[in-house]
């Protein structure tokens, strides 16, 4: 897959063991021009450091929370790159407290703050993505299968990750006939530091290798691979999907 001539954004690299990074890293080996983004001044040297492996990287600051800041990443992103033909959006966030306990339990504003930040991000970044996609484009969010499915501990994030859904199925219909697809990968557990937030996520894990059809967990690697395939001309025809990368794990009822 050759992906030489095309611009990437991808939103929510926080360190080298992210699947977010494992994307950026896996569309530059395939020729993509990357620019990755990061919260805050604190955040921005760990993100300058991965930046600096890339070929001629573009590192803009992003607080997803702020739509002001938002627009100003696609406007840099315009000046400084022209067009756009790949928007990954990684970022999912939750009160630590609202991942214990029970999701009866989520109080307003906890609720409020995970679907905004989870899911309610995706839909700005698509509305200033779609201009600068004067060709058609690729955009991919990160989901689990906590919006479909039990997961004690995952509680509000997966009634975000529900909401993603929904929002991809209907941004694809909303811009295919700009020939821009939406679609998303349902990762199973990876071991990243914002899984590790989770409560029983090493049991997650186990459950997961033990049912799983492979045998096994799945790595960042191959969720970056399938993303590699999204974004290509080989996924043509590919819209509204939500792709599980799980080992096979979905298919299992015992």
């Amino acid at each position: 897959i050759d992906l030489t001539g095309r611009n990437a954004v991808i939103f929510g690299v926080a360190n080298d063991r992210s699947i977010a990074w494992a994307i950026a890293r896996t569309l530059a080996d395939a020729g993509a021009r990357i620019a990755l983004t990061y919260q805050n001044e604190r955040l921005q040297s760990r993100a300058a450091r991965l930046a600096e492996t890339l070929e001629d990287p573009v590192l803009l600051q992003c607080d997803a929370s702020d739509d002001d800041q938002i627009q100003a990443v696609f406007d840099a992103i315009g000046d400084r790159m022209g067009s756009l033909s790949i928007l990954v959006h990684s970022i999912a966030f939750a009160s630590r407290e609202d991942l214990a306990g029970r999701l009866a339990d989520t109080g307003r504003e906890g609720f409020r703050l995970a679907l905004e930040i989870s899911a309610f991000t995706l839909l700005p970044m698509v509305r200033h993505a779609a201009p600068l996609m004067v060709n058609g484009g690729s955009v991919i969010a990160m989901t689990f299968q906590a919006s479909s499915r039990v997961y004690p501990g995952y509680n509000v994030m997966g009634t975000a990750k529900a909401a993603l859904e929904h929002e991809v199925r209907q941004l694809a219909y909303e811009f295919g006939t700009e020939n821009i697809r939406v679609n998303a990968i349902s990762a199973g557990p990876v071991d990243t530091l914002a899984a590790r937030g989770i409560s029983g996520f090493l049991d997650m894990r186990r459950a997961h290798a033990d049912k799983a059809p492979l045998g096994r967990n799945i790595t960042a690697d191959e969720v970056a691979q399938t993303a590699l395939f999204l974004c290509s001309d080989l996924s043509s025809g590919v819209t509204g999907t939500v792709l599980p990368v799980d080992a096979g794990y979905h298919i299992m009822a015992v």
